[in-house]
């Protein structure tokens, strides 16, 4: 790859009624420290509010800095979803992008607000030899969660440090070291243009299709990184425009947060083992496609440890 900072890149973003969102998205990509004019493909879908005039007002107020491309299409009921869209916004910067093999798509969704450092950071671990760079998801200062549930929200975070410390003691990858985080998620997920098309782009699922399109690139045998400094705020908002998306775990996390009951998580001697047989496996020279078959294989963890919260 070319330089740090020069190589082409497009930001995708699906985006449903979300005129209030898409303002604060398109202020944080023109504030961007990474050089030249940033595309981003947006693709406006099954929406009933007043984004495309939203967006026409954007294109106008960062003209020079942004090439904002937007698709504005109706999905089928049964194709109203977060695969739907993502896949078309990512598809469409794919063309944008062309030929150019090493350029690279990035994924995030219209909630999100990225520092200035993302796009460049996202550019440096690519350079380093990631052909993924997943983004640590942080909820924005600027909305607040429940207290008790970013009381929940901090011990969680705490616990996948420990795993991820576990991973990295027990079988550490070369282009994954730490200091790292655990996200690769579709609110900041980049994937390179050939990695994306070797996978086949996203899947056309109703949900987790941000998850499906990491699984079949790494079993294509493309290398996924986390680094520390690739990060984005995300709204903490629970009623989300995507079924199974951030905004239902959100949800989630409210409620666990009012109730009692401890929140159950898998103990770490489950983590230890699945370390420990994926090192077997790449002992083995397991092929990626067969390691990603072979895990999805395995008998789901069980959620056995109650999760440490602090006061």
């Amino acid at each position: 790859m070319g330089d740090v900072g020069t190589a082409p890149l497009c930001v995708c973003v699906p985006a449903r009624n979300e005129a209030d969102r898409l303002p604060v998205l398109l202020k944080a990509i023109a504030a961007q420290d990474y050089p030249g004019v940033i595309p981003v493909a947006i693709a406006v879908n099954n929406t009933t509010d007043t984004s495309l005039d939203v967006l026409e007002r954007c294109r106008a107020d960062y003209w020079g800095r942004l090439s904002i491309d937007v698709t504005d299409i109706q999905f089928a009921p049964r194709e109203a979803h977060a695969g739907s869209a993502r896949g078309l916004a990512m598809d469409r910067g794919a063309e944008l992008l062309g030929d150019h093999a090493d350029a690279i798509l990035v994924s995030t969704d219209a909630d999100a607000r990225p520092p200035a450092t993302w796009l460049s950071a996202i550019a440096a671990g690519m350079a380093r030899g990631a052909d993924l760079v997943g983004g640590r998801i942080v909820i924005d200062p600027l909305e607040s969660l429940p207290v008790r549930a970013a009381v929940l929200h901090d011990a969680l975070d705490r616990y996948w440090e420990r795993v991820r410390a576990i991973e990295d003691a027990i079988d550490p990858v070369a282009w994954d070291l730490p200091p790292r985080h655990g996200d690769h998620t579709g609110a900041s997920l980049a994937i390179t243009l050939r990695a994306y098309r070797a996978c086949g782009g996203v899947p056309r699922i109703a949900s987790g299709e941000d998850r499906a399109l990491v699984m079949a690139a790494v079993a294509q045998g493309a290398r996924l990184a986390h680094p520390s400094d690739v990060w984005v705020n995300v709204s903490p908002r629970c009623d989300g425009r995507a079924e199974g998306g951030m905004a239902e775990d959100m949800a989630r996390l409210v409620t666990a947060g009012a109730g009692s009951a401890p929140l159950l998580m898998p103990d770490f001697d489950h983590w230890r083992a699945r370390a420990e047989w994926r090192r077997s496996m790449r002992a083995q020279a397991a092929s990626p496609a067969h390691m990603v078959r072979a895990e999805a294989l395995l008998p789901p963890m069980p959620h056995d440890m109650p999760l440490e919260v602090m006061a």
